[in-house]
């Protein structure tokens, strides 16, 4: 019954055509997919310039004559996302050569080792730009690195440059060690200045096995130079030295000074009843304005929004500003007005951070209206002047009209 309903609708003579034409297609999708994904066939790349991406790594690598170096191949996105899950055919190349570096330690001075390439020992004529590629069936990538060889001589030339602050503690890392340590957890570095091998004694220098940095606890001026690095390296049945040198550079202590207040500089602080009035407390905090300092007023030893709950008498924001390079925070009182109150209250600036502190008494003393005593004495000088001034009027009258008459003119 089940079977002549479906017979309408799919013909006997083509139901088996299609049942393989079904599983065709679906193997077709699945091995596109999987391939795709998981597996590539290895095609020979004789050259990178049919690759869609090339980069050019920007860190260069520089290495002493007749010791070992490593050049790694840089991690790489692939259409933006992280590539480091799929699988791609890694291989080496030197710029200008189609002959691909071969993996086979063996009877090579340079090998390739997945995604490092190793010289073993360098040689000056090693010096150029190599190519790692990576590949598979649909996407390839290139990146350049640059690999310059030096001799022994010129090893200043590619130091590496590290800084350490006056009076600190200070610390050397010998780079580059990664490929070469692994999980040697034992491995033991000497340490040069000057070409001189230095006395690690815990006193002025530091070092423990298995790191790669060197302590000087009490940085000194002195302590500046060229340090040398260096440590022993087994393959097989060959020792190698590896060799870093850093020119240390020593920083002079960013100057701190402890908060000195400027102002007020008086201990009394005129003002008039009922007016407002604004006391600044003006703090010099240094040259260095990285440096953390706090400034408050106090009421009677109290915090003023404690005394003051009524917001009569606030803090202002706190302003920091330079002045002929100095820096400056300047905190305010502010008085909405000064009240009776005020006159017999202890008013108190503080400033202080991790280098000191410092406090400013100030008291808010009364003054009176500066104009009361020029309304008193200036009507008095009038009066004075214009009596003067009748007095002297009067005189002059009477003694004209005493007789003193003027001699005829004779013609």
């Amino acid at each position: 019954m089940r079977r002549d309903r479906f017979q309408w609708l799919i013909p006997h003579c083509y139901l088996s055509c299609f049942l393989w034409n079904m599983v065709a297609r679906l193997l077709y999708i699945f091995s596109a997919n999987t391939l795709d994904t998981s597996a590539f066939r290895i095609q020979p790349v004789k050259n990178s310039d049919n690759c869609q991406d090339h980069t050019i790594h920007f860190i260069q690598t520089f290495a002493l004559i007749g010791e070992p170096v490593v050049l790694n191949c840089p991690p790489f996105r692939y259409k933006s996302m992280d590539a480091s899950g799929l699988l791609f055919n890694l291989s080496w190349y030197k710029n200008g050569s189609t002959e691909m570096i071969s993996s086979e330690s063996t009877g090579n001075r340079i090998w390739s080792n997945k995604d490092a390439l190793w010289f073993l020992p360098a040689s000056l004529e090693d010096s150029g730009e190599y190519i790692c590629m990576r590949r598979n069936s649909t996407y390839c990538s290139d990146v350049s690195l640059h690999l310059t060889i030096v001799e022994k001589s010129a090893v200043q030339a590619i130091s590496y440059p590290q800084k350490a602050t006056l009076l600190s503690s200070g610390h050397l890392v010998c780079p580059l060690l990664e490929d070469f340590i692994q999980n040697n957890t034992e491995y033991e570095l000497k340490w040069y200045k000057d070409s001189i091998l230095l006395k690690i004694d815990n006193k002025k220098f530091k070092m423990r096995r298995g790191t790669n940095y060197l302590t000087i606890p009490s940085v000194s001026m002195d302590d500046s130079g060229f340090y040398t690095c260096q440590m022993t390296f087994k393959y097989e049945t060959m020792k190698y030295n590896i060799t870093r040198t850093i020119q240390l550079q020593i920083l002079g202590q960013k100057k701190k000074s402890r908060p000195v207040i400027v102002y007020p500089n008086q201990n009394i602080t005129l003002a008039v009843l009922d007016s407002r009035l604004t006391i600044p407390c003006k703090v010099f905090v240094g040259a260095n304005s990285h440096t953390f300092t706090d400034v408050w007023w106090l009421a009677n030893k109290s915090y003023i929004d404690v005394v003051y709950k009524n917001k009569r008498v606030t803090e202002g924001k706190p302003q920091k500003f330079v002045e002929n390079g100095d820096s400056y925070i300047e905190v305010p009182l502010i008085f909405d007005p000064v009240k009776k109150v005020d006159f017999n209250t202890d008013f108190t600036c503080v400033a202080q951070n991790r280098i000191g502190h410092q406090v400013q008494a100030t008291h808010v003393k009364q003054e009176e209206h500066s104009f009361s005593w020029y309304m008193a004495v200036i009507p008095a000088a009038l009066a004075t002047v214009i009596m003067g001034g009748v007095c002297a009027f009067t005189c002059w009258r009477k003694r004209s009209f005493r007789g003193y008459v003027p001699a005829p003119v004779q013609s």
